[in-house]
């Protein structure tokens, strides 16, 4: 869309977020249809979810520098959900908790799923910018970019019926993050896009929050690409997880490739 554009009503800019979504959201990858048909080896789902790791573990992060920007004290309430969502109200609980369990169960050392220092170079610049772009964009900008959300109920779906279908060393318990995703996506991105359509009142200001969707969509793209080079073709960066050359404390169990 743009900026010299006519002002779009509330339905047509949800429609247009929604049309971001349907050509760039990162169910359209190869990586994506490789690892919910069967096709992907042991070591491309330990690498996804090495890498996903890192994503996930700064999303409350992001979420913070959200908050820290949000005037209304109810408006706080709500996006303190998301925070509360991953991070958990104890010890042992929420979303980053559950990741860490499917990590457990790939063989992997929590310490080092923690550290980050297997990840590939491009997951940590895609997931840095993120947080930047959360914390030095409008509010509104930062609201907009998080509405991936109304597109993954369905890609959560088709992943954990994928999985459980075709590997057998996942099963509902090690992919329980997902569960409770669906509900909270719906929450978040009904917020959100109410969010947006009440605030991009201006031609300039709905292109700014159709922007920030797409710039949200090439985060998780790019994350994609990545894994692919690297562990579908083989182009392993250095310095990332290598599963044909193990070292101490990094995994808990022998890798199966």
């Amino acid at each position: 869309m743009s900026a010299h554009q006519a002002m779009l009503s509330p339905d047509e800019l949800e429609a247009a977020l929604r049309a971001v979504g349907a050509a760039r959201y990162h169910n359209l990858h190869p990586f994506h249809a490789r690892l919910h048909g069967g096709k992907a080896r042991r070591s491309e789902v330990q690498a996804w979810a090495l890498n996903r790791y890192c994503y996930q573990s700064m999303i409350p992060i992001k979420d913070a520098t959200v908050l820290t920007r949000i005037g209304d004290s109810a408006m706080r309430r709500e996006w303190r959900h998301r925070i509360e969502d991953h991070d958990g109200q104890a010890a042992g609980d929420g979303g980053i908790e559950r990741w860490l369990k499917l990590t457990d169960s790939l063989g992997f050392s929590r310490d080092y799923v923690i550290s980050t220092q297997g990840i590939l170079p491009a997951t940590r610049f895609a997931v840095e910018a993120y947080v930047h772009f959360c914390a030095e964009k409008s509010l509104l900008e930062a609201i907009a970019s998080s509405l991936t959300e109304l597109f993954s109920p369905q890609i959560i779906s088709d992943r954990v019926s994928g999985m459980l279908a075709h590997y057998d060393y996942v099963s509902r318990d090690t992919l329980a993050y997902f569960a409770a995703r669906p509900v909270q996506a719906r929450r978040d991105s009904d917020f959100a896009l109410a969010y947006v359509k009440t605030h991009a009142t201006t031609p300039q200001t709905q292109a700014l929050a159709i922007k920030a969707l797409e710039f949200k969509c090439d985060v998780l793209w790019v994350q994609l690409d990545a894994l692919w080079g690297a562990y579908v073709e083989g182009h392993l960066p250095p310095g990332v997880w290598d599963p044909a050359a193990l070292h101490e404390g990094q995994m808990r169990q022998k890798v199966a490739l």
